[in-house]
């Protein structure tokens, strides 16, 4: 599955579109505490997280994802949207649990 593929599911409302949707989702990951996703969240996952500021992104830029995903309605306060357009990464929202919406991707994924 692609961040194309996930862009166009429709389960998934889009916050920002990076310029990488080609890109091959690895896994779904799940963590909101940034310093261990820093260090364990695989290059090329959708990283699911409520966490909505700048420094969610500046990891998923040290980690390498594929995409971020705000789960159960979080939204990406102002600064990090701007960042978001700056550094082109893909952020998408749901209402879904955190957990749902990695299952989802996850069932995708492996069909």
């Amino acid at each position: 599955m692609t961040v194309r593929q996930l862009l166009d599911s429709g389960k998934f409302s889009v916050i920002h579109e990076g310029d990488e949707t080609e890109r091959e989702i690895t896994v779904p990951f799940c963590c909101d505490l940034l310093s261990v996703a820093m260090g364990r969240a695989p290059a090329g996952c959708a990283w699911v997280t409520v966490m909505g500021n700048m420094n969610t992104l500046a990891v998923a830029t040290l980690a390498d994802v594929a995409c971020v995903i705000m789960g159960e309605g979080a939204a990406l306060d102002e600064i990090a949207l701007k960042k978001a357009q700056q550094q082109e990464i893909t952020v998408l929202s749901t209402e879904l649990p955190v957990f749902e919406a990695a299952l989802w991707i996850w069932q995708q994924l492996h069909g």
